[in-house]
């Protein structure tokens, strides 16, 4: 199976990282196709931990080429300090293909991104304030700046002048902000150019090609389903699609060569920022997953807001994704609890709702409907296989995927990157 997309089925921070590097040794490709370094994998390796917020998982594995698609945005100054910190650790960096349509976050796109969110108040969205958002509304609106553009000092200036004409009068007069001059901008920018030179290549191209090839393309997500700007808790989501269909337009490679679809599910929920959360806890079951977990954002540092699993929404992801299997991540985290509450449906002004309601109203006044199964109290990190599993964790793991509607084809048992059960092969 050449082409296989690895995305988040709740809302990000499900552990894609761990299982995009789990694959990495059998994949010729590892490619990030949307958001930016809004986004954080986790991958343990041995006794040494890597916290990646842009760069593919894939950058880990030394037969694998990682790639940048054309759907991300790409802040150049946390692009090479990222590759400079990898490579002071021994890593390979130089495989890595970055499209040369890919976007650019510039320095007025985090001003924009901050000084909008302080304005906003109570209202805030709660972005990253790392400019995702204001970089992906300039391509929209199109007055973005492009890799490519770094290498055409005339076009570039011209784009930046055009990107700040409304921008410095927003700064200026509501606020109350000094104008940003384009020529710094434009400096500041082509400072990168020679840097980022040897990585820029024609990744549609690259990519097509590979698949047709018969090599093995891994799309990588970042943020998670209930993230993604059309199909996930509006406002409250990332700027881009991070989704299933977001890999074919961030890539260049379209759904027909698209294989496989594994969403990474969290064995609990968690979420970070501002917006609706039906199964969120309040109490010390919550603090307790939040601690054992090591719950805190890879990107923001944020403590993760944590509730217990959610099946409405694992059932939803499995139909906007079309996912063919799941990756259950941090099994291991429920080990102690006696019995262990799901969330099955959920009641709504009286009435009990079984599939994620559009409405955001009525997402907002959703309350969990929970059936309780029993909990276990073994060690389950040396699991090796299935059966090595206490029953009680057996049983979990079965229901999740009855209630998920996909079939679950591997379990995280502990942060490892050796610490999983593969149920079916991936590849």
């Amino acid at each position: 199976m050449p082409a296989l997309v690895l995305l988040g089925a709740q809302w990000g921070d499900e552990g894609k990282g761990k299982a995009t590097d789990l694959l990495g040794g059998s994949v010729d490709y590892v490619v990030r196709y949307q958001g930016g370094n809004n986004a954080g994998h986790t991958v343990v390796v041995g006794d040494q931990k890597y916290a990646l917020h842009l760069l593919p998982s894939g950058i880990l594995s030394p037969t694998c080429v990682p790639v940048i698609g054309n759907g991300v945005v790409v802040d150049p100054a946390v692009l090479m300090s990222e590759l400079s910190g990898l490579n002071q650790r021994g890593i390979d960096t130089s495989k890595l293909l970055l499209s040369g349509n890919a976007h650019l976050i510039t320095s007025y796109h985090t001003t924009m991104d901050k000084v909008t969110e302080r304005f906003l108040g109570s209202r805030k969205i709660g972005t990253t304030g790392r400019g995702i958002g204001p970089a992906y509304a300039d391509k929209i609106n199109r007055v973005g700046i492009r890799v490519q553009d770094l290498y055409d000092e005339s076009i570039l200036t011209q784009k930046v002048e055009a990107a700040l004409d409304f921008k410095n009068q927003l700064l200026a007069k509501l606020y109350n902000r000094r104008a940003i001059e384009a020529g710094r901008i434009v400096e500041e920018l082509l400072t990168y150019a020679e840097q980022l030179r040897p990585f820029v290549a024609d990744t549609t191209l690259i990519l097509n090609t590979a698949v047709d090839e018969g090599k093995v393309v891994l799309f990588e997500g970042g943020q998670g389903t209930l993230l993604d700007i059309d199909h996930g808790t509006y406002p409250f989501v990332t700027s881009s699609n991070a989704t299933a269909g977001g890999a074919c337009t961030g890539s260049g490679v379209g759904p027909t060569k698209i294989d496989r679809v594994i969403g990474i599910l969290k064995a609990y929920t968690t979420r970070v920022g501002s917006g609706p959360f039906p199964t969120e806890l309040f109490d010390e079951d919550g603090e307790a997953l939040r601690r054992i977990g090591g719950e805190r954002g890879v990107t923001t540092g944020r403590d993760r807001r944590c509730g217990w699993f959610d099946a409405v929404i694992a059932r939803y992801a499995t139909r906007v994704n079309g996912l063919t299997d799941f990756f259950l991540t941090k099994l291991d985290v429920l080990t102690g609890w006696d019995r262990i509450p799901v969330c099955v449906a959920y009641e709504i002004d009286g009435k009990r709702v079984e599939e994620l309601p559009y409405s955001q109203t009525d997402f907002h006044h959703a309350k969990p409907v929970y059936e309780y199964l029993p909990g276990w109290s073994e060690d389950i990190t040396k699991a090796k296989t299935f059966a090595d599993l206490p029953k009680n964790a057996q049983d979990y793991v079965k229901a999740l995927q009855d209630m998920s509607g996909a079939p679950i084809s591997a379990i995280g048992v502990g942060p490892g990157r050796t610490e999983t059960i593969e149920i079916n092969s991936f590849l």
